[in-house]
This record gives structure tokens, sequence and C-alpha cells, in this order.
């Protein structure tokens, strides 16, 4: 994640290599070999960190999905009592997300259901879990959003945050800072837009 200063283990840069090279070329026109050689190891050497592609793709989708609820916990848990901070470092979280994780968006989009029914279900139960993290943190804010409202306007959230990996890297496009002060811009407007009282009462 963006806050992580220590370097990254060998299942860690495997993990990161197997995420770009899948989001590139799709899971099936990935090889072993390929994302060995990605991290300076052999196909094969791989098998001492992960049983085969499958289980890294698992680890990939389950684990980011358990990266954003513990991260989401953790932010609302230290700004409890101050329901704009807290609403605000959610959003920030995930823009980290969807800035510094982008292959992994593009993976959940196209390969999500090639994962066993057990690590698919574990991936939709813990995103359900962190949906409604978001739901309590901004009814918070907005009390008159009702809930199937403010549901809807999260997924909304969402889906422009989680639009990064369709963003091409021009020299027009702002910076990484500029970026995410945008989109947490924009994020804000949209649950402004939602709310049906201006006065959040």
């Amino acid at each position: 994640m963006a806050t992580r200063t220590d370097a990254p283990t060998r299942r860690e840069q495997i993990l990161k290599e197997a995420a770009r090279l899948f989001a590139e070329r799709g899971f099936h026109g990935v090889g072993v070999d390929e994302i060995g050689a990605a991290v300076g190891i052999s196909g094969p050497g791989l098998y001492r960190h992960f049983s085969g592609k499958d289980a890294m793709l698992a680890e990939l989708l389950v684990g980011i999905s358990e990266r954003l609820l513990t991260g989401g916990r953790r932010r609302a848990a230290e700004a409890a009592g101050a329901p704009e901070a807290a609403l605000d470092s959610l959003i920030e979280g995930h823009i980290d997300f969807a800035l510094d994780d982008r292959p992994l968006i593009t993976l959940h989009d196209r390969e999500l259901d090639r994962l066993r029914e057990a690590d698919r279900k574990r991936v939709r139960q813990l995103q359900r879990q962190y949906v409604e993290l978001w739901v309590a943190a901004v009814r918070e804010v907005y009390p008159g959003l009702a809930e199937p409202e403010a549901r809807a306007a999260v997924h909304a959230v969402f889906g422009l945050l989680n639009s990064t990996p369709h963003l091409s890297r021009p020299a027009s496009l702002p910076g990484r800072e500029a970026m995410a002060a945008l989109l947490h811009r924009l994020a804000r407007g949209a649950l402004e837009a939602a709310n049906p009282s201006p006065s959040g009462v």
C-alpha cells in the first residue's frame, strides 16, 4: 500500500508483478515463467511461494479486499466522533488504493469469476462489509440520506474512484498529488449531490 516504507518481501514482489502482468495481458495470457523472470527467479522457483497462478490470483483479490476493510476500519476508528474527518479519511484511503494499485482494479473487473467459489464468496463478503462501513460514515455526515440511497451513492463513488485504470498518462494529466485532490473533490461532490438536504440535516 502507499503508506508502506519497508522493502517488499519476495512473495510481495511476485504478487506485484503477477498483478501487473495479469492486468496487462489477462490471466491466461501470462505464464509462470514470465512472472518468475519479472522478479529474477525461475518459473519453477515460484512454487516455493505459491502453488500456481490460481493461488496468486486468489491472494491478490482476497488480499486487497482484506486490506481495504482493515484500513477502512482503522481510519474510521481513528476519526471516531468526527464524522467529516472519518469520511474524508475513508475517501483518502480508497484514493490511495485507486492510484497505487490500479492493476488490482483491472484484475477484479476481469478475473474475479476465475476464483474458486470459496474465495469469490470471501471477496464478496469483505466487499459488503467495506461498503457498509462507508454507508455508516456517509449517513453520519448526511443523516437525511436514506440507507438505500447512501448505499447507491457509495457504489457510485467507488465507480468514480475505480475508473483510474482507464486514465492514460499524458503530460497534461495532473501529478499524483493533484489527481488525489481532484478525486477527493469529485467524491465529496458526488455525495453532496446525493444528499437531499443541503444543510446535512
